[in-house]
């Protein structure tokens, strides 16, 4: 049940389900459109538009403990890092920046070889280490050849669990966040 903004304070909060955290949902009158989420120390707290059915509302609650959840679980992982161990490891060209991206719903990652950026969507962040590395040394192979031609998968298979992860990552895709 939500928190309602008239309630006194101390209101019970939602624990969503397996987070790190409580959930507090606000209904707004200002909010016209968007749903807004923050975590504040071990409380997500939801804003929603007061016009809001709470079948919507359960869907929005469901959705943002889900990234923050995504979120909290890339914090493990420092993808400088990983990234720049791999290339040496593997003798692949450098990333100039590589982030987390948490608006990736397509791919596992991207990478722009013009300025040396890769992204890697978070939904890979609750993967093995070994399969993310994986997606990490696809996309810094792509810093040397852009698409997916034979050149290419000579670098990529440079990783030793490659046919592996991309089996995991079959699997995976079909599967509902």
């Amino acid at each position: 049940m939500p928190v309602d903004p008239d309630e006194p304070a101390g209101a019970p909060l939602l624990q969503a389900e397996s987070a790190p955290f409580h959930v507090e949902v606000t209904r707004s009158t200002r909010r016209r459109k968007t749903v807004g989420a923050q975590l504040v120390g071990p409380v997500l707290r939801i804003a929603v538009p007061s016009w809001m059915s709470h079948a919507e509302e359960a869907h929005w609650v469901r959705e943002m403990s889900s990234r923050f959840r995504r979120k909290l679980s890339t914090d493990r992982i420092d993808l400088s890092e990983r990234a720049s161990t791999l290339a040496r490891r593997l003798r692949l060209s450098q990333a100039s920046e590589i982030r987390w991206a948490d608006d990736m719903t397509s791919r596992w990652g991207s990478c722009t070889p013009a300025s040396g950026v890769i992204r890697i969507s978070t939904r890979l962040a609750a993967f093995p280490d070994w399969v993310i590395d994986y997606v990490v040394v696809h996309e810094l192979a792509h810093l040397d050849v852009r698409g997916h031609d034979v050149d290419f998968w000579l670098l990529a298979h440079r990783y030793p669990r490659a046919e592996r992860a991309i089996g995991y990552l079959i699997a995976k895709s079909g599967e509902v966040d």
